[in-house]
């Protein structure tokens, strides 16, 4: 549970990072995003969700 709260914790600091070093971009891409239709924006989601579980299977063993 501890390294779930953890890996919760650093998605917390890296958006963080993303707004403070660029508020602007991250704004103009919140609002492109309105733009996409739902299924690429579901697409997308499915694609993070299989690279992080790949990445997370690859660091753990």
């Amino acid at each position: 549970m501890e390294d779930l709260f953890t890996a919760l914790a650093l998605v917390f600091v890296i958006e963080g990072v993303l707004y403070a070093l660029f508020p602007t971009k991250m704004r103009q891409l919140i609002v492109r995003m309105l733009d996409f239709p739902d299924k690429s924006l579901r697409n997308s989601g499915l694609i993070a969700i299989c690279v992080g579980v790949a990445f997370v299977w690859l660091i753990r063993g």
